[in-house]
């Protein structure tokens, strides 16, 4: 008979996930709005993303820093920008960000071009992606239900994965399980820093 899996590293996960969900609630909309623009301003002037041809990111939602901004100006100097699609198993279709987004379900706003696919998140020079917080290591605590893993583990090895956090979310411990993948980069409103630890 197998072991089952221990469920400490999940439940500190949980605890963490509960703490940072209800900071967000509580943080300030100027202070919201302020990150907003710091981020887009970090990630615009970020090296990586300068040079990238496509660029894998995401539709923000509720107190996550907002990434309507980054989108629009990201769209306006020429970068391809491919958007999530959320399936019914979980994983992570693909399409390209046009400037049209609709709503889709579990609250999430989708963009209207045709699939492309899982594996399309392979074209992408960088990949941002959200998070809840992250550590010095590159360890990313994230919702819970792995669509962003199971993405990230497509990606070849030195292609730059940035997670959009505030300032306050940035450089804590976060709890790992052997399927999470790690970010080579994190960005906050004071700017984009490398991880101490590769994916």
């Amino acid at each position: 008979m197998s072991t089952p899996p221990q469920p400490c590293e999940q439940s500190a996960k949980q605890t963490l996930r509960d703490h940072v969900i209800t900071a967000r609630r509580q943080r300030p909309l100027a202070e919201s709005l302020t990150a907003t623009r710091a981020i887009a301003d970090h990630v615009l002037a970020w090296d990586a993303v300068r040079r990238a041809a496509t660029v894998a990111a995401y539709v923000s939602v509720g107190r996550e820093p907002g990434t309507g901004l980054l989108l629009d100006e990201m769209l306006a100097i020429g970068k391809r920008v491919l958007l999530p699609v959320l399936r019914p198993d979980n994983d992570l279709d693909w399409a390209e960000y046009t400037g049209d987004l609709v709503a889709a379900s579990r609250g999430l706003l989708e963009p209207t071009g045709p699939r492309l696919g899982v594996d399309a998140i392979t074209s992408a020079d960088v990949v941002l992606v959200p998070g809840l917080a992250a550590s010095v290591d590159g360890d990313r605590l994230g919702r819970g239900g792995g669509s962003y893993d199971r993405a990230l583990a497509r990606i070849g090895a030195g292609v730059p994965i940035g997670v959009l956090l505030h300032q306050d979310e940035a450089g804590l411990d976060v709890p790992t399980e052997p399927h999470d993948r790690h970010v080579t980069h994190v960005v906050t409103p004071a700017g984009v820093s490398q991880s101490t630890i590769s994916p």
